[in-house]
């Protein structure tokens, strides 16, 4: 697999301070994963318990003397009588186990699909976002048909090893080699991942990130029209679940929010534009994937810096993979 693992700060090109998003970005949120973690642990104990109960045995003696008999009978009533208690007791810790495997389902549940709107009443909580911005290149402009032929993305504030940029193999042809400069030639050598062969490395690069219980805010331009849905499309052609605690972020309606800004003079809001606007030079080539990543991560946080956005007001503008599914079915 031909993968090019670079380092790149996000402080590089003209000096400027990150608004209120470093309060997010920095900081820690141990009460909120301690509640998490005791819920865990209680939940592993009700399960030694219960398989204490289950490994009690029982016997039975012959019955060779009326008297032996009348004990056995005594005997056999005060074991039935342990086996209810021992039975019930299985029930009753069966019962609560359940009961604490739907609340930690619930919780999940309100920890993945509900988070948009828990981290935008609870600042702390932004400090488990973890921002990564991101851009492909395709074969095409169909999600159904096209393919994914370049990924890339950096992870802000991520230290070393924060980019992660690699060719895919889309397994069809390329005819717009013209747009990208990437040939059918390039994605067909040994070593270049098809898309079923990257999304492991993928989810397991990003998880290495990824903050104990944490989220992670995927951020593309155009990504609700472009980035997002061909990643989903990516995702069920290898039948692999996209992450429940991903969040999106589309930079489009941004840069539109910053247009209509009064004293703005920013007239267009394509990458290349914002990227004259903000005075940030070209690194690379342009319309490659780790080139707009580069420019990307610069111009979104001279956005938030404008806009005055902290990581909730991010998330309040947020989607998830399930929005675009649902926009589609």
């Amino acid at each position: 697999m031909r993968t090019a693992t670079m380092c790149f700060s996000i402080l590089q090109g003209p000096r400027f301070k990150i608004h209120t998003l470093v309060n997010f970005w920095s900081g820690n949120f141990h009460s909120w994963t301690r509640t998490y973690s005791n819920s865990s642990k209680l939940h592993g104990s009700i399960v030694n318990g219960l398989e204490g109960g289950k490994s009690k045995k029982w016997t039975r003696r012959p019955v060779t003397t009326k008297a032996e008999e009348r004990a056995k009978r005594i005997h056999s009533s005060k074991t039935s009588s342990i086996r209810h208690e021992v039975f019930d007791g299985a029930v009753s810790t069966n019962a609560t186990l359940n009961i604490n495997k739907t609340e930690i389902n619930q919780f999940q549940k309100i920890q993945y699909y509900d988070i948009q709107k828990i981290i935008a009443e609870n600042k702390d909580l932004a400090n488990l976002v973890t921002v990564v911005a991101f851009d492909i290149e395709t074969t095409g402009f169909s999600r159904e048909n096209d393919g994914i032929i370049e990924f890339a993305l950096q992870v802000l504030q991520g230290g070393e090893n924060s980019t992660f940029q690699t060719l895919v193999n889309p397994e069809r042809n390329i005819t717009n080699s013209h747009v990208h400069g990437i040939t059918k030639n390039m994605v067909d050598r040994p070593g270049v991942p098809r898309m079923r062969e990257l999304i492991p490395i993928l989810l397991q690069y990003v998880k290495s990130h990824q903050k104990p219980g944490g989220f992670i805010m995927w951020v593309a331009h155009n990504s609700r029209s472009f980035d997002v849905p061909f990643l989903l499309s990516e995702f069920s052609r290898c039948s692999i679940e996209l992450p429940p605690n991903w969040l999106f972020l589309d930079t489009i309606p941004l840069a539109r929010e910053l247009m209509k800004s009064e004293g703005s003079k920013l007239s267009k809001i394509s990458l290349q534009a914002l990227r004259e606007y903000y005075g940030i030079p070209l690194i690379g080539s342009a319309h490659r994937a780790m080139s707009d990543v580069r420019s990307l991560s610069l111009i979104f946080q001279r956005l938030t810096y404008d806009l005055k956005l902290t990581m909730p007001g991010l998330v309040e503008r947020s989607f998830l993979g399930s929005d675009i599914k649902k926009k589609k079915s």
